[in-house]
């Protein structure tokens, strides 16, 4: 039987004491780890300008991410290699050895060998559940307070051991740059919109965000790829005045229309000479009023291929709420204003002149939707796969399949979706309803069959 004297008891147990203070302090570098990588950045920056004082140390770590991460790992790996380096003789000669002695084990390369597995294995045991599995949950389930907490330690520790850290983080980069690999930066990582769009779902799901938010986020996503003729209002639809009228034929345009800017052309809308407010008409002069020229405003004109957040930026610099969009040979091609570019975002906006009718409409099966509408949202809406370089709406699209002969209830078939003329113009369709074909019924079937049966 091995027999220790006080002295060795005494360094065994402090080696035991030891153990548990490397445990503990491999917990604090992990927990640490994970609270800083998950807390944000702007909820620091609130509670800073709060006067939260341990948040001035957080925000501080934060905005050097990369080299406190490295300080983490530098930690991590000193707890653990003291852990194994006292650990297991502490746990195999206080604990293990004499306790096989009291079961009767005299074999010496038994003991031995029995001792470092079991020593081994408490080991292993504290340290994965105490030092780093629990410490991750509680650093994740308790973010915010984790990074107040051990941020000015980990400031000291990092300050201590600065020269070890930076010559482990050089030798790193540099063997990566040896392969050819440019190092990462946890700091300038950044999601893609992909991965946001991922993030604001999650959200959405579990009831921090709502639904509103949701869809005005995705018009913003989705703003960004717009184009100007994609936005606009179409040159068919365009209310204009013409300086080659009399000033009650274009009042009369007014009163009908009710809008409080307006183009203004010199014959037809291909031939825009600028854009008149209804208060420089409705207060100027009764011989300027007679000459609607000379109250024009210059107009600020666009490409229909230009993005609508770089036309926006124009229309901010310029203070325009009215553009004109012109085509490839310098046609008009429509008009777009500030209300039109807002409804990207913000859903439809109606003022108390305008028809509330939404663009989509919804009944039982079928779907209503406006002929301006492109395309592609009809896709989406549908399921039904539409491809054609000609048109980009909807309503052109179906225009353009009748052949010029847009009237109320003519149809086209796209699979077992049906397009229907709903109300249209001699030169447009401006209402559409989409809906399945109803399922044909037994007597349908019956007659279909034998009228294959006669063929």
């Amino acid at each position: 039987m091995i027999v220790h004297t006080e002295f060795e008891v005494g360094r065994l147990l402090l080696n035991l004491l030891l153990v548990l203070v490397l445990v503990l302090l491999n917990g604090i570098f992990v927990a640490a780890e994970f609270s800083l990588v998950k807390v944000r950045q702007s909820r620091l920056t609130q509670l800073v300008s709060e006067g939260n004082k341990m948040a001035v140390y957080a925000l501080k770590v934060n905005k050097k991410l990369d080299s406190y991460l490295s300080a983490t790992q530098f930690g991590i790996t000193l707890a653990s290699l003291g852990l194994g380096w006292v650990g297991e003789p502490a746990i195999s000669e206080l604990l293990v050895e004499p306790l096989m002695f009291q079961l009767g084990v005299t074999d010496q390369t038994l003991i031995s060998t029995v001792s470092v597995i079991i020593g081994f294995s408490i080991i292993t045991f504290l340290h994965i559940v105490l030092g780093e599995l629990a410490p991750k949950s509680l650093a994740i389930q308790r973010t915010e307070g984790s990074a107040l907490l051990l941020s000015a330690p980990l400031m000291f520790f990092y300050n201590l051991f600065l020269p070890f850290i930076w010559v482990l983080n050089a030798s790193a980069n540099a063997l990566l740059r040896l392969v050819g690999v440019e190092p990462a930066s946890e700091a300038e990582a950044a999601h893609s919109e992909e991965e946001i769009r991922i993030l604001m779902n999650q959200s959405a799901k579990s009831g921090v965000i709502d639904k509103d938010e949701m869809k005005l986020m995705d018009n913003i996503f989705e703003f960004s790829d717009l184009l100007a003729r994609e936005v606009m209002l179409p040159r068919t639809d365009m209310d204009v005045l013409y300086s080659n009228l009399s000033l009650e034929e274009n009042m009369r345009i007014i009163t009908e229309t009710k809008h409080s800017r307006y183009p203004v052309a010199l014959e037809d809308k291909d031939r825009i000479i600028g854009f008149i407010h209804i208060t420089d008409l409705l207060f100027a002069p009764l011989e300027q009023q007679n000459d609607l020229a000379s109250l024009v405003r210059p107009i600020l004109n666009v490409p229909e291929s230009m993005e609508i957040s770089h036309a926006l930026r124009l229309m901010q610099k310029n203070k325009a709420q009215l553009t004109l969009v012109v085509d490839e040979y310098g046609g008009t091609a429509g008009l777009l204003t500030a209300e039109e570019i807002l409804e990207e975002i913000v859903g439809d906006l109606h003022d108390e002149f305008e028809d509330e009718r939404p663009s989509v409409e919804r009944n039982g099966e079928s779907i209503s939707v406006e002929g301006r509408m492109l395309i592609e949202d009809v896709n989406d809406l549908t399921g039904v796969v539409i491809e054609d370089d000609e048109v980009d709406s909807i309503g052109g699209w179906l225009f353009k399949e009748l052949e010029g002969n847009p009237a109320k209830g003519k149809k086209v078939m796209v699979g077992d979706v049906i397009f229907e003329v709903e109300e249209s113009t001699r030169l447009r369709i401006t209402r559409i309803n989409i809906h399945r074909e109803p399922p044909l019924t037994e007597e349908e079937e019956d007659n279909e069959e034998q009228g294959e049966d006669k063929d």
